[in-house]
């Protein structure tokens, strides 16, 4: 074998991207146009349409909060899904298979909205379709950009999923402009037809990529998970020894090394327990926001240029403002922070953001009061509040993503996102409680009239910022990333059991 021979082979082959991402990255950029671009409207569209056509005063608060309700029912069938369509991937169908026939049901969805923009009842049937085609992919999808990848080409995975968020990121910002727009100027059925068509589009991209993926078969029905294990559990407390804890119990019949794994879970939802106050008002800014941007002064004076922009287009501000701080907040503030002895730590972060959270309502409330006194605020305000909002986001939602992934065993990384998208489920069930209760008048319509809404999720949110410092000191902590020591040794410790 010759020199030159020699070098060649000595020199490493370069990292290739996967010929399968921009089927990927195209798919999820389409259907996260689709998801958002008919969230942008849904609200202002359900009370306009339906539930107080004429704009009637008295039918307001009402006509709102039905729709708010319904609103956050979506959201919350959208986010209790990803659990259980991951499990059905995993166990039974794969996730290219999942993914390509939940699409299909998901255009389904889109289409019925547009054919029963005057059907109140055919709407609805809709929108639960729509949402169980969103959630029952949203789990497989991201993971199967990491199925692509493999020991040759591990070092580009970090890069293809900056694309896939800068993906849906731009799919969702794109839609929030266009939407908004096509609905005030071309009606509801172009206005729910066009994410429906992109749906068709995100679909048919995925498709064309089939003979490119990699596809992981279907495991069988894994027994040693947490739904079970719990369940065991709970159903054989009376044979724990003492000492035991209460998931020891089921060492015998599982896994002994998933049952400590589970431990990790619970330590982890004891954390998201917090968020959940996050997520019981996140997703107002798509819906209460929206009814409130259409009772502002939406006149943007750049001084070389004026222009009004829609109810729906506002929120378009908060994919701006988190692109803009998750750099900041990552490379300066909390290093700033860190070098002065204040240490960013996720519980920390968590805290601040809740705070932050608060204070983006109080100003929102401000504006409510201005509003109900018969004022037009200027929709600088709102952006205001989206730039505190999304500030908290990024505290929150991302830290807890973060906390998730370095505070479980590898074992139970999949099961804690599934989780997280849960708690944002159990988030939007608050919150449609809520309007649920005020739509059907009484003590909590009477209550919570005007700017009393908000100010009762400010009570709400500080409620739980209070109870979060007193137990915050108090909960474990243990990093399977930066000691992975902890998860080495729940290994051995039962491997000798």
């Amino acid at each position: 074998m010759s020199e030159t021979t020699l070098a060649a082979d000595a020199v490493p082959k370069k990292s290739r991207f996967p010929k399968a991402v921009p089927f990927i990255i195209g798919n999820e950029a389409a259907e996260r146009f689709s998801f958002y671009g008919m969230r942008s409207i849904l609200t202002l569209f359900l009370v306009k349409q339906f539930f107080n056509p004429t704009g009637s005063a008295a039918l307001s608060q009402q006509a709102d909060a039905h729709a708010n309700k319904l609103n956050h029912l979506f959201v919350m069938v959208a986010y209790a899904l990803p659990f259980v369509g991951g499990m059905v991937a995993d166990w039974f169908t794969g996730k290219y298979k999942l993914i390509l026939y939940i699409s299909m049901v998901y255009c389904l969805g889109h289409l019925l909205l547009s054919m029963f923009d005057a059907s109140l009842g055919g709407f609805e049937i809709g929108m639960l379709v729509v949402a169980i085609g969103a959630g029952g992919i949203k789990s497989c999808v991201s993971a199967n950009v990491g199925d692509q990848f493999d020991a040759g080409n591990q070092d580009l995975l970090s890069k293809v999923y900056g694309w896939f968020y800068f993906s849906i990121n731009a799919g969702s910002m794109i839609a929030t402009v266009a939407i908004p727009w096509t609905y005030d100027n071309i009606g509801p059925k172009w206005a729910f037809g066009i994410p429906g068509i992109l749906m068709a589009l995100a679909t048919l991209i995925f498709f064309m990529g089939r003979k490119r993926y990699v596809k992981v078969p279907p495991q069988g029905v894994n027994r040693n998970n947490l739904v079970f294990i719990t369940f065991y559990a709970l159903t054989h407390t009376g044979q724990r020894k003492p000492g035991e804890s209460l998931l020891d119990v089921a060492k015998g019949p599982f896994d002994p090394e998933k049952v400590e794994g589970m431990k990790a879970v619970y330590r982890v939802i004891a954390v998201f327990f917090f968020a959940l106050a996050f997520w019981a008002v996140w997703d107002q800014c798509l819906s209460e926001w929206v009814l409130y941007a259409d009772k502002m002064d939406r006149v943007i004076n750049l001084g070389f240029t004026k222009f009004t922009i829609l109810a729906g287009q506002v929120s378009t501000v908060n994919t701006v403002f988190l692109l803009l701080f998750i750099p900041i907040f990552n490379y300066w503030v909390y290093p700033a922070l860190d070098k002065m002895g204040l240490k960013t730590t996720p519980l920390r972060r968590l805290g601040a953001g809740l705070i932050l959270t608060a204070l983006s309502f109080v100003i929102i409330a401000l504006i409510h009061i201005s509003i109900d006194h018969g004022g037009a605020p200027s929709i600088w305000w709102q952006v205001f509040a989206y730039m505190i909002l999304s500030a908290a986001e990024v505290l929150v939602s991302i830290t807890g993503l973060e906390y998730a992934y370095t505070h479980s065993p590898k074992s139970m990384k999949s099961t804690m996102t599934g989780i997280w998208f849960l708690v944002v489920s159990f988030g939007n069930l608050i919150t449609a409680s809520v309007n649920g209760l005020i739509e059907d008048g009484g003590w909590w319509a009477h209550n919570l009239k005007g700017a009393n809404y908000e100010w009762f999720f400010v009570i709400f949110i500080m409620v739980f910022v209070v109870v979060f410092m007193f137990v915050s000191p108090r909960l474990k902590e243990r990093n399977y990333i930066t000691d992975p020591y902890v998860e080495n040794q729940v290994i051995a410790d039962t491997n000798n059991l």
